[in-house]
């Protein structure tokens, strides 16, 4: 049984697993919001929300997961919903390894505009900024299907 966790204790619970499998995110997320999805009472996915500036309207917003599964459309609603509808931001970012392949295709998936930066992650790596506005992401056929 898939459930969506959030708010209360599970804010830094799910925040801390979403830091624990992301390589390169060992200090976690500093006063994070997040939203996790249990399967049988274990987590297999969620998303941490940090770096809020509500002046700019813009957050970040960092993903992990164990199984595919965690990806449904109420946990895309309840994302999307977060970021756009409760917030208000005007735009969300995401930092994604190069070498990271799943989480790019998703990205390019729901709409992101990408910029890879050489040596972000070090030297022998480089990292994708990919940002999503309110606007992007009301005309994508996944926002106009309801999951937002």
């Amino acid at each position: 049984m898939i459930e969506l966790v959030a708010g209360g204790e599970y804010n830094r619970r799910v925040a801390d697993w979403v830091a624990v499998h992301i390589p390169g995110c060992e200090r976690g997320f500093h006063n994070p919001t997040a939203i996790g999805v249990l399967e049988n009472g274990h987590l297999i996915g969620g998303t941490a929300f940090h770096n809020y500036n509500p002046e700019a309207g813009v957050i970040e917003m960092s993903s992990a997961a164990t199984s595919p599964r965690w990806l449904c459309r109420q946990m895309l609603r309840s994302i999307f919903g977060y970021v756009f509808d409760q917030l208000e931001c005007q735009m969300v970012v995401m930092r994604v390894s190069e070498r990271n392949e799943r989480m790019i295709g998703i990205a390019r998936k729901f709409g992101f505009d990408g910029v890879l930066i050489p040596r972000l992650r070090g030297r022998d790596e480089s990292e994708w900024i990919f940002t999503l506005t309110d606007e992007q992401w009301r005309r994508h056929p996944l926002a106009k299907a309801g999951v937002s």
